[in-house]
């Protein structure tokens, strides 16, 4: 007998549809015997679900036909209780060992889920990520509690596998794909057959053999969904198939009541949301773990507004890329704004000697690139505009930055540079995206949409005419560059 998982992570987008139509046809090849689970980031991800607050959600994902699903980091960016609503209003169970309430460290979700399929029993443990309350803005997990990877976790894979006579065990992961290999090969997974995994949303097209488990991570944005196939003797697996599917709308259409469902919820922000703010000549993307060009962007549009010395991004990956075609510039919509920054906060300032600024980016490189993965944190490093860092990503903690320079000249130790970062609701004054102990901080009176917006306005290599105005425009080219290896230099 053969049992079919399906494992997917949407972020609100329009592949929701055609991933109906997928999911639907995935069933009628293997009727009874398909399991669809999601691993999180489900609630946010684009301008419309973070007006409508993630209520535009569940009647599209009760529509989806998931049999499965645990919370992401983001699910938390509306705060406790809209997340509960939204999340029990799917009517399909929701897993998270290691999420409690704050006030009595009683659990928000059931720790595991059983499934029984032609008599064999599957096991599913959530895990959501235990930093959720520093990677995010610290208010958005306010009355919540996370724990990690610990005896908890150990106890409970045992009693869902001996006890509860789980055929099958699978972690459903939402903790980044470095620490899900080395939990793969900690013996705390003995017992445990996957590693479903999510949050870096990584394309694994085999799953990653560890010592005891494999892992998987089926990608973003809607563009694929893992099929991992187990055949079964006598309740033992005894052979897998794993692919990752392609969501290409040509192959799959839109499934037309999820579509509806999808119109439908756009349609409060569409006219918003569809505005042409500006152009790009070269691709935009926020992709990669060391520099990317939205971020770039980002940070340079900071600067350009603020007159900073140095403008920094918290440089998480998120959004469809945006790619001109034919030798033409390609349009940027509010709506692509909104899925590369899927949040708007005020600009802060402030100011920090070069020896902070060192201090802090080390750590930051220790972030992403921690020999030991339980140390690494998100699976990308901030990016920043007005510095030139040359580094070795391979030295030990501490030891990485090899020289600074801002405004072409050596970062000195001892002497303040201006500083532009967002606004993170929670965190104390001084702290600038991590940074702490910055002085002179100032709150704008704009946002970083709004920044990003003027700054497509005059250096668009088309004019755009946003909500009716024309918008004359400075010519201007934007690129960037990484150069690979393990030496960087990169601004």
């Amino acid at each position: 007998m053969n049992i079919k998982a399906l494992l997917g992570i949407l972020i609100f987008s329009l592949a929701v549809a055609h991933i109906k139509t997928l999911f639907d046809e995935e069933r009628d090849k293997n009727p009874g015997r398909t399991y669809i689970v999601n691993g999180g980031d489900l609630i946010q991800g684009s301008g419309y679900a973070y007006f409508s607050k993630g209520d535009i959600f569940p009647e599209i994902v009760k529509k989806m036909g998931f049999d499965l699903l645990i919370p992401g980091n983001w699910e938390v960016v509306y705060g406790k209780e809209s997340m509960m609503e939204v999340l029990n209003a799917y009517d399909t169970p929701v897993i998270a060992q290691n999420m409690f309430h704050e006030e009595d460290n009683s659990p928000l979700f059931p720790a595991y889920h059983m499934a029984e399929i032609k008599g064999v029993k599957l096991g599913f443990i959530g895990i959501n990520d235990p930093d959720v309350p520093v990677r995010q803005n610290p208010i958005f997990s306010e009355g919540m509690a996370f724990s990690g990877i610990d005896e908890e976790v150990e106890n409970l894979i045992k009693e869902v596998k001996h006890e509860k006579g789980a055929d099958a065990l699978f972690l459903l992961t939402h903790i980044g794909i470095f620490k899900q290999v080395e939990l793969a090969n900690n013996e705390i997974s003995k017992d445990v057959d996957y590693i479903l995994g999510n949050d870096t949303h990584e394309r694994v097209r085999q799953p990653i053999q560890g010592k005891y488990a494999k892992v998987t991570e089926p990608g973003a944005f809607g563009s694929f969904v893992g099929k991992l196939v187990l055949h079964f003797v006598d309740g033992k697996i005894v052979k897998e198939e794993y692919e990752l599917l392609d969501v290409d709308p040509e192959v799959y259409p839109a499934d037309p009541e999820i579509q509806a469902l999808v119109d439908k919820a756009k349609e409060p922000y569409k006219d918003k949301m569809e505005a042409v703010i500006g152009y790009t000549s070269t691709p935009i993307f926020r992709y990669l773990t060391v520099e990317n060009p939205m971020d770039n962007m980002i940070t340079d549009a900071a600067r350009w507004k603020t007159g900073a010395d140095i403008a920094i991004s918290n440089g998480f990956r998120f959004g469809n890329p945006i790619i001109p075609e034919d030798g033409k510039p390609a349009p940027i919509t509010r709506a692509n704004l909104w899925n590369l920054i899927p949040m708007d906060e005020r600009v802060k300032m402030g100011k920090a000697t070069g020896k902070q600024i060192k201090d802090w980016l080390e750590q930051e490189m220790h972030n992403a690139f921690a020999e030991d993965a339980t140390e690494r944190f998100g699976g990308w490093l901030v990016r920043f505009s007005g510095m030139e860092v040359d580094f070795t990503s391979k030295n030990p903690k501490g030891e990485r930055i090899n020289a600074i320079t801002v405004k072409g000249k050596p970062m000195q130790d001892d002497e303040y540079y201006t500083i532009s970062a967002c606004e993170r609701p929670g965190d104390p004054e001084h702290v600038l995206c991590r940074l702490p102990n910055a002085v002179d901080i100032e709150y704008k009176d704009y946002t970083i949409h709004q920044v990003v917006e003027e700054y497509l306005q005059k250096n668009s290599p088309v004019a755009p005419v946003i909500d009716g105005r024309a918008y004359s425009k400075d010519l201007g080219v934007y690129s960037f560059s990484t150069v690979p290896g393990t030496d960087y230099k990169f601004r």
